[in-house]
């Protein structure tokens, strides 16, 4: 199940005095599991917006906090600034990132004004998703007449508070009301295009903004507005819901931009918003040569988009994360003006760094056995035949002289067992010596398949050259045939151990005894399958044949190996 993650962006009106904001942050900061995102003050407005993530429970608490450290802290009667604000803590909403509805975000953004009325004697609006009636949906209803209606507004039916209610007093007068909601991610999005045309990025913006665009009598551009019996600008929608945009010049760049907000990436995914501007673009002989992210998005964001150009271009859509990512950053044009490190964008990696083996991972180590762990089931699942089953089976035949060698190592260090120390230490030397040998197939598997390709591709302009390449096609069978053969003999060769450690080994360890003996069978027989189709392609079928009933007499071992080993694993547990 995934993890669930919301987002708070709380407004706090304050925005010149940095002791009073770092003093409300380092309050949000107490919270274990916190992350906070980015502080970000205005004079003029004397605003400071605040955005932090983690898990709801978390998140919740810490809004909580900050929105009593503001109570303390900022007295209202001495505000003043740009912005609309009716409270210390204008506006607190909740939003969802990943693994939880907007739907649960409203739940508990009403859950967490009625604690701020409650606790700390702040009234409360509910707005947007969270609000009580339709109407206070919309934040500007909740805000009318601002801090200084507040004392009509509380002794007026209908007017007052969701939580909180009462006559203005001095706490009141001190705190203002807090509008605490619940909405959808917003993605903040530029378009780059490939002109330097302002008009012309908006006509795109007005294509596809879901406001639209005037509807105008005679000239489509320079006509006069038309009106309904209201007075109202008649307008001729856009064709994306759930967006706003406009078109400007960008002086940095030198190129003009669709600048958008998505408010709602469940109706508009990044990547339909992307194609439709791209289309509009296209319909105005402009191209889109890029993706510009303002801020931070979420993963699913990317995901999303990754797996709707893999489906577009008839591709699978099994492939690891990190490769689908990737799809969405080429096929955006996210790094069309900078580069654009995922690790830095997306809101679950800051709250959950990668580590530094996973970062590292982008740069593929040039031998198997030094990729970790997800990094190798990563690169195994991806498309290329190689690494294929001949490679898991060494490296599942080196799994099971590790669990044998670990059981060894147990038992020599067991308590009462000093005087078998010796014993158990041998064992584990053989153990160590059998894993370099079946890690180092690993590679030596995939170097064999390599070398079949290398042959494949070989000139085969002149009869000589066919030649040439036929018996070196040979060749490299042969050796891609005695390779797992070799992967084989050293897997068998871990039942001994394995053997060993479950009939004398440490009684406590012998279920991984049994799960090595597993290992070891799945090794030896994957890699006889490996034996047999690369022997089917051999011309001297004497040396095919006898390679093939070589393979069959070790998979018939270990097929007795394991049943014996697994019987007396049983009989312990």
């Amino acid at each position: 199940m995934a993890k669930q993650i919301i987002e708070c962006v709380p407004n706090f009106s304050e925005g010149r005095n940095l002791s009073v904001i770092k003093q409300i942050t380092d309050e949000i900061e107490t919270v274990k599991g916190i992350k906070l995102l980015d502080v970000d003050p205005g004079e003029a407005t004397n605003r400071t917006v605040v955005t932090f993530v983690g898990e709801p429970a978390a998140v919740v608490e810490a809004a909580f906090r900050g929105v009593r450290k503001a109570g303390q802290l900022i007295d209202m009667r001495q505000h003043h600034g740009a912005h609309p604000r009716m409270g210390a803590t204008d506006v607190c909403p909740l939003i969802p990132v990943s693994g939880i509805t907007l739907e649960e975000c409203a739940a508990l953004a009403r859950q967490l004004a009625e604690r701020i009325a409650t606790e700390l004697a702040i009234p409360c609006y509910c707005y947007e998703a969270a609000a009580f009636t339709p109407e206070r949906k919309n934040l500007a209803v909740c805000r009318e007449g601002e801090y200084e209606a507040l004392a009509e507004k509380l002794s007026t039916e209908g007017k007052q508070p969701d939580f909180g209610a009462r006559a203005f007093d001095e706490g009141v007068a001190r705190t203002g009301c807090t509008a605490v909601g619940a909405r959808d991610f917003l993605i903040a999005v530029n378009y780059n295009l490939n002109t330097t045309s302002t008009r012309r990025a908006n006509a795109i913006a007005f294509d596809v903004r879901e406001k639209g665009r005037p509807v105008r009598e005679g000239n489509p551009i320079t006509g006069k507005p038309k009106k309904d019996e209201n007075g109202n600008p008649i307008m001729q929608p856009g064709t994306l819901k759930s967006t706003k945009a406009i078109g400007w010049f960008i002086d940095e760049y030198g190129i003009a931009q669709v600048s958008m907000n998505i408010t709602n990436i469940n109706v508009t995914p990044l990547h339909v918003a992307f194609d439709e501007v791209c289309r509009c673009a296209q319909n105005r002989g402009i191209r889109v040569t890029g993706t510009e992210i303002v801020g931070l998005i979420p993963k699913r964001t990317l995901i999303e988009a990754g797996r709707y150009f893999l489906e577009k271009q008839h591709r699978s859509t099994g492939i690891p994360e990190e490769d689908i990512i990737n799809i969405a950053i080429k096929s955006m044009g996210l790094d069309d003006l900078k580069p654009f490190n995922p690790y830095e964008k997306v809101i679950e990696f800051l709250l959950d760094p990668p580590s530094a083996a996973t970062k590292a991972e982008t740069t593929k180590p040039e031998k198997l056995v030094d990729y970790a762990v997800k990094a190798f089931a990563e690169e195994t699942s991806r498309e290329s035949p190689a690494p294929g089953g001949g490679t898991i089976s060494a490296y599942m035949g080196a799994l099971g002289a590790a669990l044998g060698t670990m059981v060894a190592n147990l038992s020599s260090h067991k308590p009462g067992w000093d005087d078998r120390w010796n014993e158990f230490s041998q064992w584990a030397d053989k153990g160590q010596e059998l894993m370099k040998e079946l890690l180092y197939l690993v590679d030596e598997d995939t170097e064999a398949f390599n070398r079949i390709m290398a042959a494949f591709g070989l000139p085969k302009k002149t009869e000589e050259d066919k030649a040439a390449r036929s018996a070196a096609i040979q060749e490299a069978t042969l050796y891609a045939t005695q390779v797992p053969l070799h992967t084989m003999q050293a897997s068998y060769r871990a039942f001994d151990i394995c053997k060993a450690m479950a009939e004398t080994g440490n009684p406590n360890s012998v279920s991984d005894a049994g799960v090595g003996a597993l290992a070891a069978r799945a090794a030896v027989l994957g890699a006889g399958l490996n034996v047999k189709i690369n022997a089917s392609s051999l011309k001297d079928r004497e040396t095919a044949d006898r390679l093939i009933a070589e393979a069959n007499e070790l998979i018939a071992k270990a097929n007795q190996a394991e049943k014996e080993i697994i019987e007396i694993v049983e009989s312990k547990l």
